[in-house]
């Protein structure tokens, strides 16, 4: 319950941050931002000492690493759908990937954090705050 409340309460405050200071104002921000949560699990995996974890992990990433870098490129709607996407994926992971690295408290506070950063995001294109595309 701690970890959720900490992901909730981290997003919504480095959003407000990144926006009360103009750091979103860069369309690169959120991009960047997701491409650093895909990433996280492969530390993990090294983290943990497992060569498997870490190709099953990176592989994963990539494909989130990818959806960022496309919607830069397109639309930061793209953006949304994949931190949204991690943070279902964060529910599920250790069913899906055995990862000795990961701490038991992450996959409730990354899930809270990417769900929230994407609702956020959402509000940011919805409102015109951001611009959805280049």
């Amino acid at each position: 319950m701690v970890a959720l409340a900490v992901g909730v309460f981290l997003a919504l405050a480095i959003g407000l941050m990144a926006t009360t200071v103009g750091l979103d104002r860069d369309r690169a921000f959120y991009p960047t931002v997701m491409i650093v949560i895909a990433l996280l699990y492969a530390l993990f995996a090294v983290m943990g000492g497992s060569t498997h974890a870490l190709i099953v992990e990176s592989l994963v990433g990539a494909v989130f690493l990818a959806t960022a870098l496309y919607g830069f490129r397109s639309s930061l709607w793209l953006v949304a759908v994949a931190l949204a996407g991690h943070g279902v994926f964060d529910l599920f992971h250790g069913t899906v990937v055995s990862n000795p690295g990961v701490p038991a408290w992450w996959p409730a506070f990354c899930s809270a954090y990417d769900i929230v950063a994407a609702a956020y995001l959402a509000w940011l294109l919805k409102s015109g705050r951001i611009r959805a595309t280049a």
